[in-house]
């Protein structure tokens, strides 16, 4: 079942992609076919990752899609207008995304920054390029343990632009009722190894995210042991 419906706030575009354990998919707020044909490219995208993300540690390659890290899907169009005055203000403050794995387009102008040997960098446009991060639940994902880390990113103002972005979320099914719980993969842990966060929802972790907002902290403080 599909159902498209414009979704528009304050110069944002956001749709929402959910696939059943059956393969049926639901998709929520889409305002173009172009959306629902890039929608499909990036999952793609990210099944591909995810693949690669779960043979790292030595996992099977269908590891991470199995336990529904591609069932949900957001992406978000921002859209930031020139800044007469950059160095008062910032576009987005640092922060950790609280997904799994996000997958951004960015346009020809910069402004997004990552935090690398405790500094923030510039991460340059590149023509035909996508940046990945690995999100919170990634990290810990509460999944690899620490053995995957989540970055650190902010978006600078800028006093030329339009500065346009497309940032694609794999969010697993927050957004719906879940009692999924995830936590630190029992095959890699040992007593060398072992968990340093609790099992949460993936639900309950984006309510304390949200709650907490972004002050500067991590978020996954909260879950550890």
């Amino acid at each position: 079942m599909k159902s498209l419906r414009v979704f528009l706030r304050r110069s944002k575009m956001a749709f929402v992609s959910f696939t059943s354990k059956r393969g049926e998919e639901t998709v929520l707020y889409v305002r173009s076919h172009e959306a629902n044909e890039y929608s499909k490219r990036v999952t793609e995208v990210g099944l591909l990752l995810f693949e690669l993300l779960s043979e790292a540690p030595g996992l099977n390659p269908n590891y991470l899609n199995f336990i529904g890290c591609t069932e949900g899907l957001m992406i978000l169009g921002h859209y930031y207008p020139a800044c007469p005055q950059p160095e008062l203000t910032l576009g987005a403050t640092k922060h950790a995304d609280n997904d799994f794995l996000t997958v951004l387009l960015q346009y020809h102008i910069g402004g997004l920054q990552v935090l690398r040997d405790n500094e923030l960098v510039d991460v340059p446009p590149q023509p035909g390029a996508l940046v990945v991060d690995i999100g919170d639940l990634l990290q810990a994902s509460l999944i690899s343990n620490d053995k995957f880390k989540s970055a650190d990113n902010r978006v600078l103002a800028c006093r030329v632009g339009p500065r346009v972005s497309i940032a694609s979320f794999f969010m697993s099914t927050n957004l719906l009722p879940s009692t999924r719980l995830y936590g630190p993969i029992k095959e890699l842990l040992s007593e060398n190894n072992p968990p340093k966060y609790r099992e949460t929802t993936v639900r309950d972790y984006v309510a304390h995210f949200n709650k907490k907002g972004h002050d500067g902290t991590s978020a996954l403080d909260h879950f550890k042991l």
